[in-house]
C-alpha cells in the first residue's frame, strides 16, 4: 500500500496549511514533489491517485500537473537524470551536438534509461540559463558551456560516484 512516512504526512499538512480553506489543489506541485521523492524518483498512477486522495482532487487533476511539467517523471528514471535545455538559446549553441552525443555515449534515447540503471536523458524546455548555453541539469545543479570532453567528465564523475 502507498503511504506516505509520518514526517512527510506532516510536511504534507504543513503545505496544506499554506492555502485557504477548499484551495488544497494549491498545495499540488509541492505535494508531487514530496510523493516523487519518497516512492522512487517518479510518479506512477497508484502513487498519483493517493495524491489525489490526500488533497481531496480528482485523480485527472492530478495527471494534467503531473505529466504537463517536465520536472515529473512518469516512469522510473536512473540515479542520474540528464535534462538537456533543446530551447533557442541552447539549440543555437549545440545542445542538438550535445543531446546526439550522449544518446551515442550511453546508448539510448531520450526518454531511456541505460541498461545498467545509472542514466536517463531528458530533453526539456528553458530552465533559465540562456547565457551558459548549451547546458542541462543534473539533479540541483547546472551544467554549463557544455562540450562533448564536458559530458565524458560528468558522466566518468557520477560513475565513480556510483560505485
Amino acid at each position: 500500500m502507498i503511504k506516505f512516512s509520518e514526517e512527510k504526512l506532516k510536511k504534507v499538512s504543513e503545505i496544506i496549511q499554506r492555502y485557504p480553506e477548499g484551495k488544497q489543489k494549491s498545495a499540488l506541485l509541492p505535494v508531487l514533489h514530496l510523493a516523487q521523492d519518497e516512492f522512487g524518483g517518479w510518479l506512477d498512477t497508484p502513487v498519483m491517485d493517493y495524491v489525489a486522495t490526500l488533497l481531496s482532487i480528482e485523480p485527472i487533476e492530478v495527471y494534467e500537473v503531473a505529466s504537463f511539467y517536465s520536472m515529473y517523471n512518469l516512469k522510473p528514471v536512473g540515479k542520474y537524470l540528464f535534462e538537456v535545455c533543446q530551447t533557442g538559446p541552447c539549440m543555437i549553441n549545440g545542445s542538438d551536438d550535445i543531446i546526439g552525443y550522449i544518446k551515442t555515449k550511453l546508448n539510448i534515447g531520450v526518454g531511456e534509461t541505460t541498461a545498467d540503471g545509472l542514466f536517463t536523458l531528458k530533453t526539456v524546455e528553458c530552465l533559465g540559463a540562456c547565457g551558459y548555453a548549451p547546458m542541462m541539469q543534473l539533479g540541483k545543479t547546472y551544467r554549463e558551456h557544455l562540450t562533448k570532453e564536458k559530458v565524458d567528465a560528468i558522466v566518468a564523475e557520477c560513475r565513480s560516484k556510483a560505485n
